[in-house]
Formats: C-alpha cells, structure tokens, sequence
C-alpha cells in the first residue's frame, strides 16, 4: 500500500522540533559499540536522511524484528545533539508502522545550508557574509568576486550590477574597476572585479570589558532531558529522576592525599538508569541531602565512561558531580517514575552465570540460617518473618554470583533487599507458592541449602586435604572436617577493631592508640574513646590422619572458646589474670568439633601458602554421628 512519509521532517526535526512525531523510514541500521551494546539507524523522510542512535531501552525493538531496515516508523519521543560537530537524533520512544516495505524515494544525506559556510572554487573566493550563500555569484577566469547580503548581485552577459554605499574607487595600474552606488561594472578581458573593499582592514583589538559592568548570561533553566539522551558532548542539561540507591561515604587515601567519596543511583520515567558520583567538598553538599525514593532536579555535571568494574548499571556513562553542580528535591511527588526497576533472572540461570556476575532475582524465602551472621537490618527482619511461620517473597537487586559452595548470590554495597515488594511479579509469585509451589520438587545448585548444615556437606580427614590438593584451584574449597583442638596459640589471640559503622557494616580495621589515650583509625581517620575486640585465633586440630593448623575469626573464635574477645582480652592484659586465663584456654583443649573450613591458596611474601579459615565451629552431637559413621561404613565396600 502507498505510504506517505511526513515531508521535511529531517530539516524540521534539525530545526530544533520535537513535536512532530513524523513518520521515517529505517534506510540502514549499524550495532555499534563493544562495553555496551549500541544501535545506529539512517533515517528518511523520502528525500533527505539522517543518522540517529536508538536508546538502550529500545534495543529489544531490533533484536525482535519490529525495527529493521525498511522498516517505517513513528518517532514519539527525540531531540537532536550535536556529537563532535555532527548532529544526530537520538530516538528515546517510537512504533513501528510497517516492519517491512522497500525503500522510499531517492533520499540524500541531509546538509544544514544555513550552517554551511562558503568553500573555495577553483581560484575564486567566494564570501557570502553572515553565512548565506549567492547562487549567483559565479568564477570566470581568475576573477575575484565578492557578495555580501542584503545586497543583490544579477548576472546579465558580461555584465554584473552591483549596489553599495556611493563610494567609487578607480585602478588604471592593473586595469581594475570598482563601482559602487549605483554604476554598473563591466569585465573586459581580465579585469578584476571586486564588489567589496580589497583593502584588509587595519588590525582592531578585542573589546574590553572591564568596569563596563556585568554581562548578561543565558539564565534560563536547561532543557529537562532523557537520561538515556545523556552525552558528554552536551552543554546544559538536566534531568529529573528518582534516587534507587545509595552508597556508603566512603574514606581513601592516596599520593594525592586523603579523600571522601559516596555515590547514588538514579532512574527516570523513561526507564533510564546512571550513577553519580561525589567526591571531598561535593560529599559536604550532597551526603545529608541525597534521600533514596525522593525525586530530584539535577544538572551540571561532568559526564565520564563508567567503570563496569564497580558500576552495574545499564549506562555507558556515569555523573561526577562538581563545585557548579545543582540538586533540587521536586517536593511534588512524580508518578511517573517507578520507585525502582529490576530485571529479574531464574534461579536457574545462576547456575551458567559467570562468577561476579551481578543479576536481580526473586523468590519465596523458605529458611534462614541461624549460623551465618546477618548484617543487614532488611536480613534481620527476614529471619523474624520465617521464624514466625510465613514465607515471604524475597526481590533482590543487583546480587552478585559467587562460587560459594557451588553457587550462590551474594550482596555488595549496592545491594538492596526488597521483602514482599509492590510489583506484578511478586504478586504472580505469592499466588503459584500459596496454590501448590510449595510442594513442587527443586534443585539447589549449591552444595549447601543451609551453610553448617549436615545436608550434602562433603566431609573430608587432615590429610585428604593436603594429599587431594584443596584449595590449589581457582575457587576456594568448602569442606567439614571432625577434629580434636591440640593447642591454642595465646600471644595474638585478637585485636583491637574500629567499632565506627560505614553504613550498615561495622569497619573492624585495626586501630592503635593515638597517645592520648585514644583509639585511631585509619581507614576512617577518626578517633573515639572505645574500641572493639575481635578474635584472631590461630587454632591446631588434629584427626586421626594428622594435624593442620586453622584459623578462626569473630563469630568462630566465640563458638571454640566460649567467651567474647573483649572479656578474655581484659582478663590477660588489662587484670593480668594468667591463671583463670590459662584454665579458661586449656579447658578447650581435646574437645571434639565439626570444622566447617573455606580452603584457598593465598600469597604470603613470595610464597604461596593454603590457608584454612574457620567458618563455623559445631560441638560434636555424637548421637548424629554415630549415625553418620554407621552409614558410611555400610557404603564402604567389603572384601
């Protein structure tokens, strides 16, 4: 059928309109980029064309089909920026019309004539002042002609008539005529004729303005933008999104000196997602002002490739905010734009995921573990729900894959726990568990389903550990191990922590005095009056194979000794009780534990070495395993 694509749409739409949704053609469509993957389109309105890039959110629109080149399309919503001199359209919303038809008209590659300045031809000089162009101004020889609007120049024969301010000039050396007013001037051979001056004017210095008073500076509030529009190339921007996360205030220190940086997250109503990034006297303006759900007005900043080392978003780019940069809470709540955005995988699909691979998930939360410390307020509050007898449904945002007892989804500082969320999908979720999901059959794709646990644990003696080679391999090993405790080592049982929290995370670096009887820390270059005590405990086990020496952290270190740190610590150095101390260490001696034990090789000077971490220590229930030797003899085979 006929299709009517809107005339001039490519002039008007590089005019500055982006009201029009016109109707263009897809002539060709190029992906481009490699960190993040890019569409770039050559569009037609029948007669002229014109590059434009596609958002990101659009890509899905060519991977399915609904845009590809033939394709007639409707642009909903665009602007036009001007990249390294070039302007290009950035297509933020369109419908395909007709995925498929053949190509319209003979469209060119569109040119802006009113930008375009005047080339040389051949040797005459053309100039057309103020950047118009005179089709009538035309070369013959080695003229030199020159036109300058308002004014009209017409060719009749030889003869140009030309109107100027009534001045005339006369050359009888190099036989060349100037007239203006309104005389007529004439060529003859090869007289030279000259419309304008040809004398350069004498050489005039800027203007100053100084004690001229104030200029007047273009103040009117920037244009409101996409963030997916985003490009360092731009000028004024703004944009206006909603705060989804963020980060901790975090302390450096580095050649440069000391240092403080804190990042957020933002989310548009178009479904575009950046960071921004403050840091030193920026942290002082923004830190207390930044609200995670609140909507602001932000603008003026330095857009910079973002670091995909730390930075998951779906942007090749992210925002560091400056002295200049302005933050305006709109106190005026916008619908528009979601509270967050996810884009959840299976379950199963973190089975094939790459290690560090940050992923959104959600599911019905059918146990916590008790053993494993829990460090965020959303985890604390999601045990007390199980424990009370309800399974929640669980969304998490941008988890990362780890290699944790086969597979698992841990979090990082960007993390965030959402418990029964508002949204479809946890809706649809509660409604299948509560209609019979939860007697449906599942595969865990970890070892463990409960980290300690008994069930699929892979228990192994001292010396299978160093004759299989564990913890050699790229991945740590995660292995249980029943062992007696043979010695204590008691000179460095602990240390002294900082007990300050950077956001929900205590820092437990190491702090010494400052000599005023202060405790120092220098991650967070702060000094307090109280410091925490954390177990260093260097532990040798032994089995009926061999011994190997552990260690054991905070939590571990609690569960063999059975006192906090701080106490024992007061006991030896601060009361110099050596004896209740002593009774206290050899009264653990030859006690019977299960070892759950990380295994990695690590690097120590030049050597490598493998060290076993203890993660959880359990008192032996020899009435369990009693029952798990006797079924571990009726599997060993008989001769």
């Amino acid at each position: 059928m006929p299709v009517n694509l809107t005339p001039s749409a490519i002039a008007m739409i590089n005019g500055g309109d982006v009201n029009l949704k016109p109707l263009v053609q897809v002539v060709d469509i190029k992906q481009i980029g490699s960190a993040q993957e890019r569409y770039r389109l050559l569009i037609s309105d029948s007669v002229s064309t014109q590059h434009a890039m596609l958002a990101t959110q659009l890509n899905d629109r060519v991977k399915n089909g609904f845009v590809k080149k033939g394709s007639v399309i409707q642009l909903i919503d665009y602007i036009c920026s001007e990249v390294q001199k070039r302007k290009i359209i950035v297509v933020l919303n369109l419908e395909t019309i007709i995925p498929d038809c053949e190509i319209i008209g003979n469209p060119k590659l569109f040119i802006d004539m009113t930008a375009q300045k005047a080339l040389p031809n051949g040797n005459s000089i053309q100039s057309a002042g103020f950047g118009y162009n005179n089709p009538s101004a035309q070369n013959y020889g080695n003229n030199m002609q020159s036109f300058q609007p308002p004014l009209s120049a017409q060719k009749q024969g030889s003869t140009v008539h030309s109107f100027r301010p009534p001045l005339t000039s006369q050359n009888h050396g190099n036989n060349m005529q100037s007239f203006q007013s309104t005389l007529s001037a004439r060529n003859h051979g090869n007289n030279v004729q000259s419309f304008q001056p040809t004398v350069q004017p004498p050489y005039r210095p800027p203007p100053s303005y100084r004690n001229h008073g104030a200029i007047m500076k273009n103040e009117a509030p920037a244009r409101i933008i996409p963030i997916a529009a985003l490009n360092p190339y731009q000028g004024r921007w703004a944009i206006k999104a909603r705060v989804t996360a963020k980060g901790d205030l975090r302390r450096y220190n580095n050649a440069r000196g000391d240092g403080k940086v804190f990042s957020f997250d933002l989310l548009d109503s178009n479904g575009g997602e950046i960071r921004l990034t403050c840091f030193n006297a920026v942290v002082d303006r923004f830190y207390d002002v930044i609200e995670v759900g609140r909507v602001y007005l932000i603008s003026k900043g330095s857009l910079k490739p973002a670091q995909k080392n730390f930075n998951h978003l779906n942007n090749e780019w992210e925002i560091f905010l400056e002295a200049t940069s302005t933050v305006d809470l709109c106190p005026d709540e916008d619908g528009s734009i979601p509270q967050q955005q996810f884009s959840f995988k299976s379950i199963s699909e973190i089975e094939n995921a790459e290690n560090n691979a940050i992923l959104d998930v959600i599911g019905i939360v059918i146990s916590v573990s008790p053993s494993v410390p829990i460090l965020r307020k959303n985890g604390q509050k999601l045990q007390e729900i199980v424990d009370s007898g309800v399974f929640p449904v669980l969304a998490v945002k941008a988890g990362k894959v780890s290699d944790f007892s086969g597979k698992s989804l841990g979090t990082i500082s960007s993390t965030q726990l959402f418990i029964n969320p508002d949204i479809p999908e946890a809706h649809g979720l509660k409604d299948w568990f509560d209609g019979g999901g939860h007697i449906a059959a599942s595969l865990s794709i970890s070892r463990d389903i409960m980290p300690g646990g008994s069930k699929n644990e892979i228990r192994k003696t001292v010396s299978q550990i160093k004759f299989e080679g564990l913890g050699r391999s790229d991945r740590p090993d995660w292995v249980t191990v029943s062992a007696r405790i043979t010695f204590v080592k008691t000179d460095t049982f602990c240390y002294t922590a900082c007990p300050l929290m950077i956001g929900d995370r205590q820092c437990n670096k190491k702090v010494i005095r400052s000599g005023n009887s202060r405790w120092q820390c220098d991650r967070c270059n702060q000094e307090f009056d109280e410091c925490d005590y954390r177990y260093l405990l260097q532990v040798q086990v032994q089995d009926h194979t061999g011994l190997t020496w552990v260690t054991a952290f905070q939590e571990a270190g609690e569960e063999i000794l059975g006192y906090p740190a701080k106490e024992l610590y007061l006991m030896k150095y601060e009361l110099q009780d050596d004896t209740r101390f002593a009774d206290i260490i050899r009264g653990r001696l030859f006690h019977q534990y299960l070892f759950r034990l990380k295994i990695k090789e690590e690097m120590y000077g030049d050597e490598q070495r493998v060290k076993m971490t203890v993660v959880k220590a359990d008192k032996v229930n020899y009435s369990s395993e009693s029952r798990y030797l006797l079924d571990f003899i009726s599997k060993y085979p008989r001769y």
